[in-house]
């Protein structure tokens, strides 16, 4: 075994993670992936054991976005095909937290499309689907509603709101190449805001962009200061009509190799799987838990279809792992 590669994961192991020189040499490795897999699945039995999270998310109002993030198929400034569709009743929101698959999750999270929430009507509605979410007792309630003031955050903590997801996206140097009508701190700020009105945060970034290896490194490097507790890594899923539609797709390998350096930056933290894992994994799926993974979505994502949930939790179970209920994520 590669003595760097082993180095490296003994230090993730000892729940240290691996520095961002060290980070960057495995991304650009061409060779060694088995070896940095065989030390990011080591850490992840480490620190999460057989347990698997997965979460399930709600797109509750959907397209006419007035922001121009250009992988974004809800992105008003876009001819893509994504049907747009007003705020959700509040009804129709808790419902959904009540389909079959979320039994199989810990967490169930409202998402909406928009720069984020304003005082009025339906930000008043959003916190009672939440309340009411917090209140089954049948998962964590989560939510992604874009922008946040100290107010708000406060606001949905009250609710019973335990997570928020508010992504980076990339580097920060990259990041003018994604999002114009918004900045880079505008998101560090959201999640510093989060954090310090007592949420935890999800909060990762879309890969297959156009970024460099420095880019993927100098986002992780950004996520371990602002300390998020959760890290979703999506894959570029390249909607027709978006700025990002022709970009040249990543490689399952590739991917698997980005999932695998995280794991061993981030020791105890969740790696989420999300958007475009299917489509990018393709005959791997289960190898991205070899690679350190701890966490996926399941079913459906916001404009995007996932894979069936039934084969995501069978998956799970013929790896001998096990999928975390809500009521075990609720136990103190």
């Amino acid at each position: 075994m590669n003595a760097h590669i082993a180095r490296a994961g003994r230090a993730a192991e000892s729940g240290k993670g691996i520095s961002r020189q060290t980070a960057l040499d495995l991304l650009q490795g061409e060779g060694d992936l088995p070896d940095i897999m065989y030390w990011a699945d080591r850490t992840r039995r480490a620190f999460h054991g057989d347990k698997v999270v997965f979460c399930a998310i709600l797109s509750a109002r959907q397209g006419r976005c007035s922001e121009d993030c250009r992988f974004c198929a809800q992105s008003a400034h876009y001819p893509t095909a994504t049907a747009a569709h007003p705020l959700m009743d509040l009804d129709a929101m808790t419902r959904a937290a009540q389909a079959p698959h979320v039994a199989h999750c810990a967490r169930f999270g409202l998402v909406t499309s928009g720069l984020g929430p304003k005082e009025g009507p339906e930000w008043e509605r959003l916190l009672e689907a939440e309340r009411r979410i917090a209140k089954s007792g049948r998962c964590h309630a989560c939510a992604a509603f874009g922008k946040l003031t100290e107010k708000a955050a406060r606001e949905l903590v009250e609710a019973g709101v335990t997570r928020y997801n508010h992504n980076l996206e990339t580097s920060r140097r990259f990041y003018p190449s994604v999002c114009t009508t918004h900045t880079y701190d505008d998101r560090i700020e959201t999640v510093r805001i989060a954090k310090a009105a007592g949420l935890a945060v999800c909060c990762g970034g879309i890969f297959g962009m156009g970024e460099t290896a420095e880019d993927r490194v100098d986002m992780a490097m950004d996520l371990r200061a602002l300390n998020v507790d959760s890290i979703p890594i999506n894959f570029l899923n390249p909607i027709p009509g978006t700025p990002f539609a022709g970009l040249p797709p990543l490689k399952p390998l590739e991917c698997l190799r980005i999932v695998a350096v995280f794991r061993l930056m981030f020791p105890d933290k969740d790696i989420k799987l999300a958007g475009g894992r299917e489509l990018r994994l393709r005959d791997l799926q289960s190898w991205m838990f070899y690679a350190g993974a701890n966490s996926a979505i399941l079913g459906n994502y916001l404009t995007t279809a996932g894979r069936r949930a039934e084969d995501d939790v069978r998956m799970v179970r013929d790896l001998s792992l096990r999928c975390v209920s809500g009521a075990e994520a609720l136990s103190p």
